[in-house]
């Protein structure tokens, strides 16, 4: 049966379609959100429904360790500055199924095929799922970072997970970080392109002790560097087999600021400002920047964009809680969370922090890797209260007393509650809600619930 021009769909497909659109009706209507159920309702009537409702779409997907959510903002809010149809899933439902309740949604049946892009941001392991229905364009990998060692296992695991996901689509284009030592020399038959930094941030050439990647991945003689950015990412040598980084096609040709609330970069030519800070939100935005170049989307849109471009929920989100500015950053492994403290450092002014940790699926159960954060950086900042809650609060607090934090600073509230009025009641006006992903929904939930924030997703 033909529906909407050259469209060609079965009857299984169309009930595949319109049970899931019911189940996602009442599902917002009725829980106030939930994104992957209606998906799996989807698949258990049409396994091979993301192909039908996928067609007419340019796809780009978004995958690695950290900066997922945000890059894909990014680059979602790029091609509709440039005034191009497209569909994302910014709730960061980035599961299968919920992918596919993604494309669901936005399936129309009697409109005919036309050039649309989907900006789809997809977990590490699951994009095997995704491309076994759909050749995307473009395929970027942000990063590989341990995380949620209990899922994922090392490094390397999760970059043969993405593996057999592009080995699916050998015409894809790949666009990769280059600085990303696991990226380069990949065995794939992708066309590739790589973007990085041009310039060092600082002095160092030195990786940090509990690094990722420290070793060649194919002699496995420790790497050297020209500079580093962060934990193993930067301008990286191998002396043992003459194995380094990639020609960069794009990359950060100067840092003209950073500062504790927002950087100023140049790519290119292309001066930039970028309100969300740090030096992983330069990356995420250099990765936007490489991939709508690509797609020949002019520096003026790119610029314009980006410099426009507000936090994604829990990413450096600014919440008022009365006359408190809570800034919400999601932390789920060493790499991002000592880019955060990092971030943190650059305060000139007292700021207070809040340290909320869960051990949920989500989250990853084992949360012995905050042993390889760097608390101890604290120590030289004008930190006043220190609040801690989550699930595993008393581990965070043990690991925060260890760092030489003063636990006179210490606010421990396990409830959220308690929590919100002991912030209420501090003395600064700044304050930085560090917390894992579920730590994260879950105190999200309950500030709307009190009206703090207006929208929940």
């Amino acid at each position: 049966m033909f529906l909407g021009g050259e469209k060609k769909i079965n009857i299984k497909s169309i009930l595949s379609i319109l049970a899931t659109k019911f189940t996602l009706f009442l599902t917002k209507t009725i829980l106030k959100g939930g994104t992957t159920f209606p998906g799996r309702v989807a698949l258990k009537l049409d396994k091979n429904i993301l192909s039908t409702v996928s067609k007419g779409y340019k796809v780009i997907l978004v995958t690695g360790t950290n900066g997922k959510t945000t890059t894909t903002s990014m680059i979602y809010n790029i091609i509709k500055e440039k005034g191009y149809s497209v569909i994302t899933n910014n709730t960061g439902a980035n599961l299968f199924p919920g992918i596919v309740t993604t494309f669901v949604e936005n399936y129309k049946f009697f409109n005919k095929a036309e050039d649309k892009y989907a900006v789809i941001e997809v977990d590490e392991a699951n994009l095997k799922f995704i491309t076994k229905y759909l050749t995307p364009e473009i395929i970027t990998v942000t990063n590989l970072f341990r995380d949620q060692l209990d899922r994922y296992g090392e490094v390397y695991t999760t970059l043969s997970k993405i593996l057999e996901g592009i080995t699916l689509v050998p015409t894809s284009k790949l666009i990769l970080n280059g600085d990303e030592s696991l990226l380069g020399k990949l065995d794939v038959k992708n066309p590739l392109v790589f973007y990085g930094f041009k310039t060092p941030i600082n002095e160092n050439k030195t990786i940090d002790v509990n690094a990722d990647s420290k070793f060649c991945k194919f002699c496995k003689t420790p790497y050297s560097y020209n500079f580093v950015t962060y934990n193993h990412l930067g301008d990286y040598y191998c002396t043992g087999c003459g194995y380094k980084r990639p020609t960069l096609k794009y990359g950060v040709d100067e840092i003209v600021e950073l500062t504790a609330e927002s950087s100023t970069v140049k790519f290119g030519d292309t001066k930039i400002f970028l309100g969300q800070s740090g030096v992983y939100n330069i990356y995420n935005a250099l990765c936007a920047y490489s991939i709508t170049k690509e797609l020949n989307i002019d520096d003026s849109f790119i610029k314009k964009s980006l410099e426009s471009q507000s936090s994604s929920f829990g990413r450096q989100e600014i919440i008022n809680i009365d006359d408190k500015e809570a800034k919400i950053i999601l932390v789920k492994n060493p790499a991002g969370y000592n880019q955060a403290l990092d971030t943190l450092c650059l305060n000139k002014e007292p700021f207070s922090c809040a340290f909320l940790l869960n051990d949920n699926y989500a989250d990853g159960r084992d949360v012995s890797w905050i042993w390889d954060v760097n608390f101890e950086n604290l120590n030289n900042v004008k930190l006043d209260e220190v609040y801690v809650s989550g699930l595993r609060t008393f581990d965070m607090a043990v690991r925060l007393k260890t760092a030489g934090i003063s636990p006179s600073k210490f606010v421990i509230e396990e409830e959220y509650e308690n929590l919100t009025n002991q912030i209420k009641n501090g003395k600064n006006k700044k304050i930085y809600i560090l917390a894992t992903y579920t730590a994260m929904i879950n105190y999200r939930k309950y500030l709307h619930s009190k009206g703090y924030i207006k929208n929940l997703w």
